[in-house]
């Protein structure tokens, strides 16, 4: 994607410069995807039985007893074979036993741009119960363009420490020349850097490659856990494929049907939300640094102290200072999980005591820079994704113009950041091949879309929608905080999602935990 962690979705701040429209991964139709009523070979073309009917090659990896592959995929699903092919890295654990083994758990954190082989390695690995890897193979595959799946890259290090600090929320005609300058600079760098790959990182084209994967791995159905952005691509290949779906469970869910603006309004006042929740909280503690009256003063606390970074950053301790920029993705970085509000509350206690290191360290969180200076792929990959699944939600400065009222209706504290940052697919080097429509995967097993009431990255009416969509979804309802529900801290979430996984039972309608 905690404090934050890899489930958050959409994580770009525009391709990096906020976080609103970083959600947007739209729908793609493929007219030509294969049949998906068959589970026999005459149900994959001659031209992708190589692709289905490869052996991966496991090899020691990673610790742990992890294992790691290599999965070849067409790189144009249209020309299978007719240009080089894709690596695609894959790492499993295998079931511990004891119990008979229920075949392989396809896991994803979201993004797009989230390594799912890092995923599983840090976390999914150890972090699910027992009982489910007792059962399942862990699996992860990173998707195409993704960390070590021949990953799309743009900018240097040092290029993109001056991208995130780009003025994001431009007081006239010199500062909006500046970010457009920006994200047409990170577009024509991801051109140069990744032309070959950047036409091909559709969530269509990934979500054909998990059905490769299963085929791959000896597995009838695919069992998947996607969290955020990965509720898209499971549900993606449940549209495509909804007779081999096994076990899905779609946390924190998008709404294909939205718009790319849309998505980013939506998202903007999902953030609103939990700056709210947080608000709350931190102004019934002595020492809140918003204050200890109401929210509404504690939301204008912290306008105006985003407004006096904006022409006074003050010191990190390194190059870097904390500007307006930095800050904001600080704040929103710690809105994806409530844990992480009592290490906001200090950074922002610093911050306006003129140490911006604690928010910093937010921001690179968000961002996923390391301490040595380099950034993850996430940040490049998010943009290739959302701007190839979907139209842009601007395509010109002074549409974003005309949408900052609604916007910061939507989020007085992030609506203007919010709005610029959903620019910057209006300068891509790749014209979208998907358009925002309904996914049905009609004759599919149980599919279970879990929502959280106040999640901030994906809003609760997205997964109604989208658990009213699919034709054989179940809603389970979160009531709390924070960015998807499943391994948080609900017994009612975990056992009814344990219990899906390993019966392929889906919890009674309108369940609702707290």
């Amino acid at each position: 994607m905690n404090a934050p962690h890899s489930s958050r979705p959409l994580r770009t701040l525009g391709a990096a410069l906020a976080s609103a429209a970083l959600l947007s991964s739209g729908c793609s139709a493929d007219a030509s995807a294969p049949p998906a009523a068959s589970m026999s070979k005459k149900a994959v073309p001659a031209a992708l039985r190589p692709y289905y009917e490869q052996s991966l090659s496991w090899r020691p990896c990673g610790g742990a007893d992890f294992e790691c592959a290599t999965l070849k995929a067409p790189l144009d699903y249209a020309r299978p074979g007719s240009r080089r092919d894709l690596s695609l890295a894959v790492s499993r654990k295998k079931a511990t036993g004891p119990g008979r083994s229920l075949g392989s758990l396809l896991v994803n954190p979201g993004g797009p741009g989230g390594s799912a082989v890092g995923y599983l390695q840090s976390f999914a690995a150890v972090g699910y119960p027992t009982r489910v890897r007792a059962r399942y193979d862990m699996v992860a595959m990173d998707p195409r363009g993704v960390a070590d799946s021949e990953p799309v890259t743009c900018l240097s290090n040092k290029q993109m420490d001056a991208f995130t600090q780009t003025d994001q929320t431009p007081d006239g005609r010199g500062e909006t020349d500046r970010l457009v300058a920006a994200y047409k600079k990170f577009a024509h760098g991801c051109e140069a850097r990744s032309g070959r790959i950047l036409r091909h990182v559709s969530t269509v084209e990934a979500a054909r490659d998990m059905d490769v994967l299963r085929a791959a791995l000896g597995d009838r159905k695919l069992h998947y856990v996607g969290a955020s952005y990965g509720t898209f691509l499971g549900a993606t290949y449940a549209d495509l494929y909804p007779h081999r779906v096994g076990r899905l469970v779609l946390d924190g869910a998008l709404d294909p049907t939205l718009s790319s603006r849309r998505i980013n309004r939506d998202q903007t006042a999902g953030f609103e939300t939990a700056f709210t929740a947080f608000a709350e909280d931190c102004v019934r503690r002595t020492g809140c640094p918003l204050g200890t009256g109401s929210v509404a003063a504690a939301r204008d606390r912290l306008s105006a102290f985003f407004t006096r970074l904006d022409s006074h950053p003050v010191p990190t301790g390194e190059s870097r200072a904390l500007g307006e920029p930095l800050a904001t993705m600080g704040v929103i970085s710690a809105m994806y999980d409530e844990t992480a509000w009592p290490q906001l509350r200090t950074a922002l206690r610093s911050a306006m005591r003129g140490h911006g290191a604690g928010l910093l360290s937010l921001a690179d969180l968000y961002y996923e820079r390391d301490t040595d200076g380099s950034y993850a792929n996430l940040m490049y990959a998010n943009p290739a994704v959302n701007c190839l699944d979907l139209p842009p939600a601007f395509r010109t400065p002074a549409e974003v113009k005309k949408s900052i009222p609604a916007f910061q209706k939507a989020s007085p504290v992030f609506g203007g950041a919010l709005a610029w940052a959903a620019l910057n697919c209006a300068y891509w080097p790749v014209r979208p091949t998907g358009t925002p429509h309904a996914l049905h995967a009609k004759g599919a097993a149980p599919i279970v879309v879990v929502g959280t009431t106040r999640d901030p990255a994906t809003p609760y009416p997205w997964a109604r929608a989208l658990a009213t969509q699919l034709s054989s979804a179940t809603l389970l309802t979160y009531d709390g905080d924070g960015h998807t529900a499943y391994g948080r801290g609900s017994s009612c979430i975990d056992n009814a999602i344990n219990t899906y996984l390993l019966t392929g039972r889906p919890p009674a309608p309108h369940t609702r935990c707290r």
